[in-house]
Formats: structure tokens, C-alpha cells, sequence
């Protein structure tokens, strides 16, 4: 057993490029899990960088010198940022004050309500059951103020991250874009001599990768004004942010498409109880997830993420584990690099 895994590692890693591609593999895995939350608003702005170099490069190559096509990508990206901060941010926190202060109004309206439930669907729902959840409902509402408490010193902590990262990021991205060739060239001095198999993987990863982000982002801002315009008409309240909600639920494949539905089902039975009206938000929201399935996700991202869908939750499991709500944003595109690994590699060894 020993001696068929010597003679398998020596087969697998005896060439120095397989070595290396490892070397940078385990190196920048390890540079992220540990000091990723110290270096998040630099990964940050390499990402953000990352996506503008691809405007900044297109406009260079319409003839524009790159110092300007430089300038005009930063100055669009400083000032959707300005927009967002300075409009769209009081809005979803006004509105997440007024749920969050609603909600035990919402409560306490309806604790009458789910006492019925057991004598109308005596089969599905015991009296057990509505005990429990009205006793949740009481230690929730003693338990509110203390929880509003702390719910605003988090805030204010998130609060200050927010002002570090509105100056830092934008200062890193325009360096980035502007001394882009410096920092390869400075950074290219230490990596390994032979690095040719990690530089075909590389090539294979990176138009993927970058079409991936770019065509779900695209995709947010559709199914976020979508999903506005339809609950707007439909007269839901905490539209803007119930929207925004959904819009980046597409962001988490599967998963997020399913745990909207709870939001939604609950905002609409607090407003208009069992009614018509809850049975039409819940179908609209249905519909709207048909048509980015079906017809918006295809369209945007044909042939850009070739994996198996179990292979898409394991990944939005696994990575989301590791690093939050980043890991679930990156997750297809950090599958995809694994997968290019293994591909790459596998092709490697065939040829040799």
C-alpha cells in the first residue's frame, strides 16, 4: 500500500511544473484563509480592479491612451459607488428599521391567527406546535430591546468597516488599474521558474471567471428591477429591500432562490393574512425565478460554467463555509478554477 502510493505521488508531482503549480496553489490558499479577513479590502480591490481592467482594456483598444481609459472606468465605478452609498443605502436602512420595528406588531396581531390554525388544519398543525411557536413569539418580544441594542453598536462597528473600505478600496483599484503592469511584473520575481502548467490553467480560468461575475452581476440588477417593479405593483410593503434581496439571491445558485421564499411568504401573510393577494406575490416571485432560470441565466451565461449542479451546491456549501458571503459570491468561479486544475493537470499527465 505504501509503495502504491510512493510510485502514485512520484508519477503525479516528479515534474517541476506540476510542483510549482501546486507550490502556488497551497501558498495562496493559505494566504487567504488566514489572512483573509485582514486582507479583504485589498482582495476586494483586486477584484473590483480585476472586473474594471476589462472596460479599461476595451476602451484602450478603441484607440484611447490607457491613463484616460483609466481615469473614465475609475470615475464610473467612483461614482456608482457614490450613488449607491449616498441614495440607495439610507433607503434599505430605513426600511430595515421599519421591519425590524414592525415586526413585533406583526406578532402580536397574529398570535390569534396561528391559534385558529390547529382547529382549521387539525391534520398538519398540532397545538403543540402553535405553543411553541407562541412562546418563541413572547421570549422574542422581551428579548427585543436588548437585541435592538446590540443590533446598533454591530452596526455602528459595521459602520466604521463601511467608511474603510469607501476609502481604501477606491484608492487600491485605481493603483491597481494605473500600475497594473508594475505589480505583475514585481510579483512574477517570485513566483516559480517553471509555471508553464500553471499559466495554461490561468488562460483557461480567467475568461470564464471574468464572464461569469460580469454576467451575474447584470443579472442582479435585472431580477433586483424586475422583482421592484412587480412587488411595487402588487403594493408589497419593503419593496426596495425585499427586491434587492431576491435580486442577490441569484448570486447563490439553487439555495438562494429557495430561502427567498420565507421573506416573502412572511412579509405577505403579515400585510394581507390569507388572501388572494399572498397567493399572487408568491407566484410572482415564482414566475420571475422561471424566467431568470429558464431564459435570463441561460442567456447571460451560456457555455461560461460547464459543472454538474451537485457540483455547484457542494461548491456553494463548501466555500460559503470557509468564507462567508463572499465564499457563496466566488463560489462557481472558485469550482471552476478547481476543476480547470484537475483538467489541466489530468491532461498533463496523458500527454507526458
Amino acid at each position: 500500500m505504501i509503495q502504491l502510493i510512493k510510485n502514485w505521488f512520484e508519477t503525479r508531482f516528479s515534474d517541476p511544473q506540476v510542483v510549482s503549480l501546486w507550490i502556488l496553489i497551497v501558498s495562496g490558499s493559505v494566504l487567504v484563509y488566514f489572512l483573509g479577513e485582514m486582507l479583504m479590502p485589498v482582495f476586494t480591490a483586486l477584484v473590483v480592479a480585476y472586473l474594471l481592467d476589462g472596460l479599461a482594456s476595451f476602451l484602450q483598444n478603441r484607440r484611447i491612451p490607457r491613463i484616460l481609459s483609466i481615469l473614465l472606468v475609475f470615475l464610473i465605478f467612483f461614482t456608482a459607488v457614490v450613488v449607491l452609498f449616498v441614495w440607495m443605502l439610507p433607503i434599505l436602512s430605513r426600511q430595515i428599521l421599519e421591519l425590524v420595528q414592525a415586526i413585533p406588531s406583526f406578532l402580536i396581531a397574529h398570535q390569534k391567527e396561528l391559534r385558529l390554525l390547529p382547529e382549521r388544519y387539525p391534520e398538519i398543525i398540532s397545538e403543540a406546535l402553535i405553543q411553541d411557536i407562541t412562546g418563541f413569539i413572547n421570549s422574542y418580544l422581551s428579548k427585543g430591546a436588548k437585541e435592538i441594542v446590540n443590533w446598533s453598536l454591530a452596526s455602528f462597528r459595521s459602520l466604521v468597516s463601511v467608511l474603510i473600505y469607501l476609502v481604501l478600496v477606491p484608492f487600491m483599484v485605481f493603483f491597481f488599474l494605473k500600475d497594473k503592469e508594475k505589480i505583475m511584473k514585481w510579483v512574477t520575481r517570485y513566483l516559480p521558474a517553471e509555471r508553464g502548467l500553471a499559466t495554461s490553467v490561468w488562460q483557461e480560468v480567467n475568461s470564464q471567471i471574468t464572464n461569469y461575475i460580469r454576467g451575474k452581476i447584470l443579472e442582479v440588477i435585472i431580477i433586483w428591477s424586475i422583482s421592484y417593479v412587480t412587488f411595487m405593483l402588487l403594493g408589497l410593503e419593503f419593496t426596495i429591500l425585499l427586491s434587492l434581496f431576491v435580486g442577490l439571491s441569484v448570486l447563490i445558485p439553487y439555495l438562494g432562490v429557495a430561502v427567498m421564499y420565507l421573506p416573502i411568504l412572511l412579509v405577505s401573510y403579515f400585510q394581507w393574512g390569507m388572501s388572494p393577494h399572498l397567493a399572487y406575490a408568491v407566484l410572482a416571485y415564482t414566475i420571475i425565478q422561471i424566467f431568470d432560470g429558464n431564459l435570463l441565466a441561460p442567456l447571460l451565461l451560456s457555455e461560461v460554467v460547464n459543472l454538474h449542479p451537485i457540483a455547484i451546491i457542494a461548491a456553494v456549501l463548501i466555500f460559503g463555509g470557509f468564507w462567508g458571503f463572499l465564499g457563496l459570491f466566488f463560489a462557481i468561479p472558485l469550482a471552476t478554477l478547481v476543476h480547470a486544475i484537475m483538467r489541466t493537470w489530468e491532461q498533463h499527465h496523458t500527454v507526458k
